[in-house]
């Protein structure tokens, strides 16, 4: 019989936050190993949960299958000593696991297979997957098994809370992901208040609203600091990706009569939305109202991070980001990295930033979003920060994927990244490729179409595509991809290409995304 975890199931927080205060110092044990920095053995556990809320996550199609995109940490087998431990809601297609081993240059599939356990909760039910492990103890157990050495493992996440920091506790490691109980400061409104202190500039607005009426009264308030402002943004705390935004248009006539009519008609960002629901998250979870920024040449960059168990900030990329829907709020892909006028500065801002969020003792991966914009065309650049993502993001395994194929690294200096052949390396990458064309497409079926078009990364060339979301493309239509160049030029050409090979493959319908 396997014996029961070490813990009870229903441990109290009280409880689990002081065994998990008690553990936390252990990751600086391991994180030469994390970094990539030696080949000492380890075990890394993947529990790609998306612990959102569940209201917003409902609007992502084939939410389920966003579990595969930390597949790409399949990474650490890399170091011969390592091993991973995997969990999903769902199985994996064997196909796509052998897409992915056959990619480590260098190690033997069969030797990386033998490393690697796969676990599954068998439990395609909307919850997330954090929710189904504490539900099975025999899982959680599995899990523990697949740990070599608990002083040498760690748990690893798409974002923190306290059902993460629970599992952590029963598996006894460390959890390399922030400390739940910092969570605010990466809300909308934290991310506000951090940016005041780290004096970068951030949009004008209000933080701290907690219902319809703060929304009136933060707009007309917005409109007297902007006399003639047009627009403005309002966003839930805690959406992701875009969607719990929304764009209001200012009326002709500013009294609290015509705010409250033109707030019934805001523009929401998916449009499934309604007025009545998206007032009901607002008052559930709060929120911001922010000056909509109309100046020229609008980008949106994001820079990545990483804060060590020491405190030290460690720049990890930047990006542009490829944005949609009304008033461009929702993402829908990135560029890597960010151009060259302004890559630089937004990786200064974010470390000042970085710094901050260190002092509150936040450890881990995060990101944080800016604009970047001119007032005319030659007017100098201007730049605000937005948001802090503390978890990872939609930036994140695309440059896993990077890292996985290259074995490169960042240079500081320049933001570029280079191969081990000296090459600075390019990409464009997106989870939102969808077209009801795909549906029905097996996974043998995009990686034959992958093979047969020649779009396979050669590591030859240092380029080529990598798919994921794979699983999710026969039942939603469904793929993410990665197009990576050794220019950036190349890398949109190779993207164009693959939209070009898919659509033309799946000719009797058309793309949608």
């Amino acid at each position: 019989m396997i014996p029961q975890p070490p813990f009870p199931i229903d441990l109290t927080p009280e409880t689990a936050s002081a065994e998990f205060r008690r553990l936390q110092p252990h990751l600086l044990e391991v994180w030469n190993a994390l970094m990539m920095a030696d080949e000492a053995p380890h075990t890394s556990v993947v529990v790609p949960s998306m612990t959102l809320d569940q209201s917003e996550l409902k609007k992502l199609a084939g939410a389920s299958f966003y579990e595969e995109r930390l597949l790409f940490l399949l990474i650490r087998l890399r170091n011969p000593r390592a091993r991973v431990v995997y969990v999903t809601s769902q199985p994996v297609h064997p196909m796509i696991l052998d897409y992915y081993f056959q990619l480590l240059a260098g190690i033997p599939a069969s030797h990386a297979r033998a490393r690697l356990t796969l676990l599954c909760a068998y439990d395609a039910s909307p919850r997330s997957l954090t929710e189904k492990i504490l539900e099975r103890p025999r899982l959680i157990e599995r899990i523990r098994e697949g740990i070599q050495d608990p002083s040498r493992a760690y748990l690893t996440v798409f974002n923190s809370t306290p059902l993460e920091r629970k599992l952590a506790v029963l598996l006894g490691i460390p959890l390399n992901g922030a400390d739940p109980d910092l969570a605010h400061l990466g809300t909308k409104s934290g991310s506000r208040k951090i940016f005041r202190e780290a004096g970068v500039a951030l949009p004008e607005g209000f933080e701290d609203l907690q219902s319809q009426r703060d929304i009136e009264e933060a707009l007309i308030d917005l409109a007297a600091k902007r006399p003639g402002i047009r627009r403005a943004v309002v966003k839930l705390n805690d959406s992701f990706s875009g969607e719990g935004n929304a764009l209001f248009r200012y009326p002709e006539i500013l009294t609290r009569e015509r705010v409250r009519e033109a707030l019934r008609r805001i523009e929401y960002s998916v449009p499934e939305e309604t007025f009545d629901a998206y007032c009901e998250k607002f008052c559930r979870m709060g929120g911001i109202v922010e000056e909509f920024i109309e100046g020229a040449g609008k980008l949106s960059p994001s820079a990545q991070l990483r804060i060590s168990p020491r405190g030290e900030v460690l720049p990890i990329s930047t990006h542009d980001q490829i944005l949609g829907g009304p008033g461009d709020q929702v993402f829908l892909g990135c560029s890597f990295p960010a151009r060259e006028e302004y890559r630089l500065r937004i990786s200064e801002a974010a470390i000042r930033i970085g710094e901050v969020l260190a002092t509150y003792g936040v450890v881990s991966r995060f990101a944080i979003d800016f604009l970047v914009w001119r007032d005319a065309p030659d007017a100098e650049l201007s730049l605000a920060a937005l948001e802090i993502n503390l978890r990872m993001g939609g930036t994140t395994h695309p440059f896993l994927a990077l890292q996985f194929l290259t074995g490169g690294k960042l240079d500081r200096a320049t933001g570029l990244f280079y191969s081990p052949t000296g090459l600075a390396k390019y990409y464009r990458a997106t989870d939102n490729l969808r077209s009801d064309s795909y549906r029905g497409l097996l996974p043998e079926d995009v990686i034959d179409i992958l093979t047969e078009n020649r779009l396979h990364y050669s590591h030859s060339t240092d380029s080529g595509v990598l798919f994921h979301l794979i699983g999710a493309v026969s039942e939603f239509g469904k793929l993410g991809l990665t197009a990576i160049g050794n220019s950036r030029e190349e890398a949109d050409a190779l993207y164009y290409k693959t939209l070009e090979v898919l659509d033309r493959e799946t000719a009797y319908g058309r793309r949608a995304g």
